[in-house]
């Protein structure tokens, strides 16, 4: 059976760092709470991230009533799902065009057969697969499918979708975007589990092609792990003002539970004779983070690539373990067999497991 590999990927970010504006309007919020404003102080700083990036750029006084240069951020008036999508349809696909770029594609971009795309902060016809075939001159004969509102673990679909193309088709060439826009979705927080949402998901995107072509990472098994008794702990829903996210504290308990239940079944996935020697973890939190090490009982070095990618640009969504894969491809020894692993709303664990070629 044919085998399918990541042969190289690409990462994007928009050009404008919020992270310390957006803390600082949070602390904002409660500076009339001494008990509160002490306890997100303390969230904050144990939170593992320094930098998230956005296309909103901060202004320039963060305590005032407008939020950012373009006034899309204006406290008290946060947009509307309309304004939020009418920003994601322009800038979108300039961030999608930018990271493949960096694919460094050259002649080989008239060989791609297949287009995947996921996203789950962004909804429009035509949409970004046209705009992509157009601003970055593929053929208008591209198979195109998009993956739309699976939230964290989507580029673990996307992925398995692609194996299962070039295995029974092994000529074709995949390329696979994860692109997100988080920060359009903020919504004005009214509680502390609020500001935490807004003080972890920022924009990005990776890009990557999936070939037969033995080079990158061979993509190998794959597993869907519903956890039981979860679903009302973690939502994603359109409304009014933006889409909602539901994401509650007992998310990295139930995590632990269900993969320590489990890590005898994840351990074994992996080569005969072989140990698990990478860990891809989506870093949807450090708390999640911690929560999967203690279940699988690992060593700190290895979520290491993980906790790096949470630091340097927090919670991307789907985008954020291929990051995090990116990191694993430049760093990682030829022959090295990893697992990855991302969470989203069900809650749902997807799991891949990898190998690197060279």
């Amino acid at each position: 059976m044919t085998t399918a590999y990541i042969n190289r990927i690409a990462t994007g970010v928009p050009p404008c760092d919020v992270h310390s504006a957006f803390v600082s309007y949070a602390l904002s919020l409660f500076e009339r709470d001494e008990r509160r404003s002490k306890a997100l102080k303390r969230m904050i700083e144990r939170g593992g991230i320094e930098h998230r990036y956005s296309f909103l750029r901060p202004a320039d006084d963060i305590s005032g009533a407008v939020l950012d240069a373009d006034a899309f951020y204006i406290r008290g008036h946060f947009p509307t799902t309309a304004a939020r999508m009418r920003m994601f349809e322009k800038l979108a696909p300039e961030l999608a065009a930018a990271t493949i770029a960096r694919l460094d594609l050259g002649a080989n971009r008239n060989r791609i057969t297949h287009l995947i795309i996921t996203s789950c902060t962004g909804l429009s016809a035509p949409g970004i697969d046209l705009e992509v075939i157009e601003r970055c001159q593929l053929p208008t004969s591209v198979e195109r499918t998009m993956i739309g509102f699976m939230g964290c673990y989507a580029a673990m679909n996307a992925l398995k979708l692609a194996r299962h193309i070039v295995r029974s088709e092994p000529a074709s060439r995949v390329l696979v975007i994860n692109l997100e826009l988080c920060t359009l979705h903020f919504l004005e927080p009214t509680d502390l589990e609020q500001v935490l949402c807004f003080l972890l998901f920022s924009d990005g995107c990776a890009a990557c092609v999936v070939t037969a072509e033995p080079q990158g990472i061979a993509l190998r098994e794959f597993k869907a792990m519903i956890l039981p008794n979860t679903r009302e702990l973690m939502a994603w829903n359109i409304r009014d003002f933006g889409f909602d996210m539901v994401l509650s504290g007992g998310v990295p308990a139930a995590i632990n539970d269900s993969i320590r239940a489990r890590s005898n079944e994840i351990f074994a996935a992996a080569p005969p004779e072989a140990s698990i020697d990478l860990w891809a973890i989506h870093p949807g939190g450090r708390t999640i983070l911690d929560a999967v090490q203690a279940a699988l009982r690992l060593p700190p070095p290895a979520l290491a690539a993980s906790r790096r990618v949470l630091r340097l640009y927090g919670n991307m969504s789907s985008a954020t373990v291929m990051f995090v894969m990116d990191e694993l491809l430049r760093s990682a020894s030829r022959g090295a067999h990893g697992c990855a692993m991302s969470f989203g709303p069900g809650l749902v664990a997807e799991m891949m497991m990898f190998g690197i070629t060279g």
